[in-house]
């Protein structure tokens, strides 16, 4: 579709910006310490912040707080009438699946125990129709705007994309499984499809450095010896912002793990048939958590648990990962 194609569905999409998408929104539970502590405990927060007497909540718990849970909200409150024909629109043409895309959120004063949040939210805005690998449809934007007491405590908008899945072309020859180990010929180099580069900057490029001498850095706070990671410019323990670095030592456990079935993705597939593969998140001896593949076992075997070891993978000629090995009977 071009940009000066005509799209009488968007048009009428447009017609629902600026209109709400949930009213009245009054948080199940007011903000509590029991929630709290679940969740630094699954992210593996452990700021003192969020504990004793004068806790607060961690700020990206935003939208926790308005959730409401299997039972949803109370009739009259939470998703608005106009939201739902927005999505019954989109449905009727033929763009029935729905994958959320991306958050942002603005944290404008703390939450703390006690406190009871309400919230509205607005249809702020629906894209021009886009094409995706997922397929083509309409990206949909919410806003929340989230207050205590009347006053304004943060905002949370949430992106969906709507969209008609695309078609898979049954003709297409099915990848030749092959050795990962095994060199590629330089026909194959060049087809073969690349993993995303990472992003690297001025807080991470060490890391990267280390990686490329097969190293695994983690930072360490010179002023109260808190390890940390991912890389960050300041200790999120003391605030500190001078650090030097420890190198792992390379065994860990799987504290969780995802596989990923969709979309197929061949470039992170061994076997080139684009997946299942299964994504880790690996506790390390120091403490400290990493996202990673498994590999070394089929993805079914991967658990909670399992005992893994650190090496690294050569994914294409200008990009070398961490990954971490895992044995049949581990």
């Amino acid at each position: 579709m071009t940009a000066d194609a005509p799209d009488p569905l968007y048009e009428r999409l447009t017609a629902y910006a600026g209109r709400p998408a949930a009213t009245a929104g009054t948080g199940k539970d007011p903000v509590n310490l029991p929630m709290i502590r679940h969740w630094c405990e699954a992210m593996g927060d452990t700021s003192p912040a969020y504990r004793g007497p004068d806790a607060v909540a961690p700020p990206t718990m935003l939208q926790a707080w308005t959730m409401g849970g299997l039972a949803g909200h109370s009739h009259g409150t939470g998703r608005s009438a106009a939201y739902d024909e927005l999505l019954g629109l989109l449905d009727g043409a033929g763009y029935t699946s729905v994958v959320a895309t991306d958050c942002e959120q603005e944290y404008l004063r703390p939450l703390r125990p006690g406190d009871r949040v309400t919230f509205d939210a607005v249809i702020e805005a629906v894209s021009h129709r886009k094409t995706t690998k997922l397929g083509t449809g309409y990206f949909v934007t919410t806003r929340m705007d989230v207050r205590v007491d009347g006053e304004p405590a943060g905002t949370h908008r949430f992106r969906i994309l709507k969209y008609r899945p695309a078609q898979r072309n049954p003709a297409r020859p099915k990848p030749v499984q092959r050795n990962p180990e095994q060199p590629r010929t330089a026909k194959a180099k060049h087809e073969a499809p690349l993993r995303p580069r990472p992003v690297i900057n001025r807080d991470n490029a060490g890391f990267w450095a280390g990686v490329a001498e097969h190293r695994l850095l983690i930072q360490r706070c010179t002023g109260c010896a808190t390890l940390r990671f991912p890389w960050l410019p300041g200790c999120n323990a003391c605030a500190g912002q001078e650090w030097d670095t420890v190198e792992a030592s390379g065994e860990g456990t799987v504290f969780s793990h995802v596989v990923m079935h969709h979309p197929s993705f061949p470039a992170f597939d061994p076997s080139g048939e684009g997946g299942p593969y299964a994504v880790a998140l690996i506790e390390l001896a120091e403490g400290v958590r990493i996202v990673g593949n498994v590999v070394g076992v089929p993805y079914d075997k991967v658990r909670v648990g399992l005992p893994v070891r650190l090496e690294f993978l050569r994914t294409d000629p200008d990009l070398e990962l961490p990954v971490f090995r895992a044995s049949e009977g581990g």
